[in-house]
Order: C-alpha cells, then structure tokens, then sequence
C-alpha cells in the first residue's frame, strides 16, 4: 500500500509540473491563433471585395467581460448589409494595449507603421480626414480600405493577454493598398519593439 501511495504521489507531481510548464506555451498559442484569426479575416475581406468586385466592411467590437475577448463581423456594402462571417476571440485573448508599448507615432520605437499614439486598441481611420479612434474598415473592389465617408482609412488593432505586454500584437492597415501586416512586440535593449511578422 505505500508502494502505491508513493507511484501516485510521483505521478501527481509530474502531472503538476507538466500543467505549470505548459501553461505559456498555451497561453501563446491562444494569441497565435486569436492574431491569425484577426489577420486573416482582414485579408479574406480586401480579398472578397476585390474579386466580387463589392464593397465589403468589417467592425471590430471590444471584449464582453466573461464572454468573450473582442469580435468582429464582416458585412456586405455596410455594416447592416448581409454577413458574410465573424470571429469571436477567448476570454483571456482581447483587443487590448498593454502599459509600456510604444507609443509615438514618430520617436523610435514606434507604433506600427506609425499610425496614432496608441490611445486605443481598435484604432482605425488615420487618414487625411481622420483622426483615429474608428473601429470599422470599408475594402473596396480596388483593395484600398476606406472609412463610411470614402476617405481613406489607415489604422492599427492590438490585441494580446491582459496584464502580459511579452504577448502584445498588431495588425495594421494601409488605405491607399489596403495593406495588411502584422507585429509582435519584443524587447530590444531593454525597450519593447514592434518588429513585423
């Protein structure tokens, strides 16, 4: 009997060893894909209105405590018009900014591509007639991304586990392209960095 007491006790501490140490790991592959699933959408959006040759609009939405992380939608024409599909993120992942990423537009290091001060985590419509803060981007047939009145409409989202700025991403847009790419942050000398992916 303490033969056995003892196989159970090593197997239970190699359990909980096993559950700490694969705790980041998972953690990091829920803001993968989360950041995948984000990325993608975008794309399958400028993609689908350049080869419908419609407009197609997508709408960011932020997180529901205890529901979800953040959404997004994607629309025909406007954001009424018929759904053509949407994503929801985990709990854990949101659309989020994290204290200490960079936030200067111009002084390195920079925000993504250079669009706004990081003032808010779904921060679309930098553009002429702009001044950040939309969270809805209209692709047009000729792949440019435009805001509601047709100006273009450059921007960034991040997202990433609260409280954990290691695990802080983005996506940014580019209005006259349409232009999608994707960041992550590392520390570099010491200052977190958004390096493109």
């Amino acid at each position: 009997m303490l033969e056995l007491m003892i196989v159970i006790s090593i197997l239970l501490i190699l359990a909980a060893i096993t559950d700490v140490s694969l705790q980041p790991a998972l953690r990091s592959e829920q803001v993968t894909n989360s950041f995948n699933l984000t990325l993608s959408a975008m794309r399958r959006a400028r993609d689908q209105a350049a080869s419908d040759m419609q407009t197609y609009v997508i709408t960011f939405s932020p997180a529901v405590a205890g529901v979800n992380g953040g959404s997004f939608t994607v629309n025909e024409t406007t954001p009424a018009g018929p759904q053509m599909f949407a994503g929801v993120l985990p709990p854990n992942v949101t659309y989020n900014l994290e204290p200490g990423i960079p936030n200067s537009p111009t002084v390195a290091p920079t925000t993504p591509d250079g669009f706004g001060a990081a003032a808010n985590a779904i921060d679309f419509d930098w553009g002429p007639n702009g001044t950040g803060g939309g969270n809805t981007i209209y692709f047009y047939p000729d792949g440019s991304a435009r805001d509601a009145n047709g100006n273009i409409n450059n921007g960034v989202i991040y997202l990433g586990i609260p409280g954990q700025v290691q695990t802080a991403h983005a996506i940014t847009v580019w209005g006259f392209t349409g232009r999608i790419r994707g960041w992550q942050i590392y520390s570099v000398s010491g200052k977190w960095t958004w390096i493109q992916q």
